[in-house]
């Protein structure tokens, strides 16, 4: 008599239960990407640029629907935004706004200084990153030093409307930098040396 052999039943095999296992564990972890994607919360994009020290209102953000996901809690939401806030750094226009930029004026690590030039670049515009050289005077001021970079990150804030007749021979431009410059800055300025301002990437 002949013995048919015995088959282990097919689900009973350890390796397709773990293989379903997997299939489901993927799936579900597709689905939970999709739903949180799908998520949005609210929070304030700046619609124009907001430069260091400048106090930030509801008139310069707009509220923006966007799936940030973890990172949403990083970022300002309307019911954030707090009388006399200031921004700590330069907020581009169309960003969305980070906590980390948003403080009030004991915050603020940057003030500003006016430095005239002869000639301005054509980039040099408010809220334009630049950096400041300086060739200080040799003896009798008829010549100078060969420049160096006095600041390398300065903003600049505004600059002054040319009017006049004699417009165009001197153009003052009010720049932000950092506090522990300002000595430097103002060193330079009454030392008589001669400031360029360079914007950020020139020559690049």
């Amino acid at each position: 008599m002949i013995r048919s052999r015995a088959h282990r039943p097919f689900f009973g095999d350890l390796r397709f239960v773990i293989g379903v296992a997997l299939v489901i564990a993927s799936v579900a972890g597709v689905w939970i990407l999709v739903s949180t994607s799908r998520q949005t919360a609210p929070v304030l994009q700046a619609t124009r640029t907001v430069l260091p020290g400048e106090s930030i209102s509801s008139a310069d953000l707009q509220v923006v629907e966007v799936g940030l996901g973890s990172l949403g809690d990083s970022y300002l939401a309307p019911h954030s935004l707090e009388s006399g806030a200031v921004a700590v750094r330069t907020l581009a226009a169309g960003e969305l706004v980070p906590l980390a930029a948003v403080g009030d004026a004991d915050d603020l690590r940057t003030t500003s200084v006016v430095i005239g030039s002869t000639a301005v670049p054509a980039d040099v515009t408010s809220g334009a990153f630049v950096e400041l050289w300086h060739a200080p005077p040799i003896e009798d001021g008829r010549a100078f030093e060969e420049p160096r970079i006095l600041v390398a990150d300065a903003v600049v804030a505004r600059v002054a409307e040319e009017e006049g007749m004699l417009a165009g021979a001197r153009t003052d431009v009010e720049v932000i930098v950092d506090r522990a410059d300002v000595a430097d800055v103002l060193a330079a300025i009454t030392g008589g040396d001669a400031i360029s301002i360079v914007p950020v990437g020139a020559g690049s």
